[in-house]
């Protein structure tokens, strides 16, 4: 039975622990460029040393005008390569492996002058209306996803993530509160995520494996269940996803689709649902910051590997102190062992 600190390999994927830390906007480009800088270089390479197996760099924009901000990171030109891959590079040789969850933020791009969506409805009365993409559009998106990637292949990534959840630009298409299209992208909800995956993995390396990110049930009026996000993963799996990292929400207004849960791992089910649906490797997330629950959750089987987030920002040795806690021996470089 496997524990949190057994080593996991997906194809040229190894991991030497199961601990992700989640992407996580930090809102701190200070040029509005999508440069990442010395914030994001110290707060990536203090989460390696403190023994995560796999860092997902945060939400990182395909357009610059499919920022949730102008602070966002960006990867929508050559000129973002150098400072991912000093970063990159920095993480890994203190035994991290290292991905970009790549996306668009699509109608909650706040700062962008039109935001851009598969209809013209706006996240919420505060939130600008978007402009509709064109079916020739949607088709030059698909290719700025795939050209994003490139550059994340050229930064030294070992895994890439495409963010299909949280309600944005994939989430959107997929989801029919969002997606009142009428010619290809919207009689099929997958189809836009699909040529996504199928256009990245062209420029990926054949053993590189691609996690997706995927909400399993929409909180809105109308909104959708786990058995339609249960159908899209299998349509994406088909298409060339190896992972997904299962979350929920963030598509709109909470409403007649229930609540967010509130209590720790409550979207471990969806999780474990997706795993024992498709038989792939799944990351579970969400409130599983006790080191005991996330002990559990992988010797559980519910999941494969388990990502914290807020865990983390409060803590960048999380790893080590559920290691030392759970087995009684730490994570960190060997300058800071005689501390333990």
């Amino acid at each position: 039975m496997a524990t949190l600190f057994d080593e996991f390999s997906l194809k040229s994927l190894q991991l030497k622990n199961r601990i992700v830390m989640a992407p996580m906007c930090q809102y701190s480009v200070t040029n509005r460029d999508g440069i990442l800088n010395e914030w994001h270089y110290v707060h990536y390479t203090s989460r390696a040393v403190g023994g995560a197996g796999l860092i997902l760099i945060e939400m990182t924009d395909v357009d610059p005008d499919g920022r949730i901000t102008d602070f966002d990171s960006g990867i929508w030109s050559d000129d973002h390569i150098p400072a991912f891959a000093r970063i990159i590079k920095a993480c890994q040789s203190y035994g991290t492996k290292v991905g970009i969850q790549i996306a668009h933020a699509g109608r909650k791009a706040q700062d962008a002058e039109t935001p851009v969506a598969p209809s013209a409805i706006a996240f919420s009365d505060k939130f600008k209306t978007p402009r509709a993409l064109t079916t020739a559009d949607v088709k030059e998106m698909v290719g700025k996803f795939r050209d994003g990637a490139r550059r994340a292949v050229e930064a030294g990534v070992d895994v890439i993530e495409l963010h299909g959840a949280h309600g944005y630009l994939i989430h959107q298409f997929q989801s029919p509160v969002t997606n009142r299209r009428d010619d290809e992208y919207g009689q099929d909800l997958s189809r836009f995520g699909v040529e996504v995956v199928q256009a990245v993995k062209q420029v990926m390396p054949k053993d590189m494996p691609l996690i997706m990110r995927v909400s399993a049930v929409e909180y809105v009026d109308n909104g959708y269940g786990l058995d339609h996000a249960i159908h899209l993963c299998k349509a994406y799996h088909q298409a060339g996803v190896d992972i997904f990292h299962m979350s929920s929400g963030g598509e709109g207004p909470i409403g007649s689709g229930g609540r967010p849960g509130i209590h720790p791992g409550y979207q471990v089910p969806f999780a474990a649902a997706v795993k024992n649906a498709l038989g792939v490797p799944v990351i579970a997330v969400g409130k599983l910051e006790n080191f005991h629950l996330a002990e559990s959750v992988i010797g559980n089987e519910q999941a494969d590997l388990i990502a914290v987030a807020r865990g983390m920002l409060r803590n960048p040795y999380w790893a080590n102190e559920a290691s030392v806690v759970l087995r009684g021996q730490p994570l960190i470089p060997k300058q800071y062992e005689r501390a333990f």
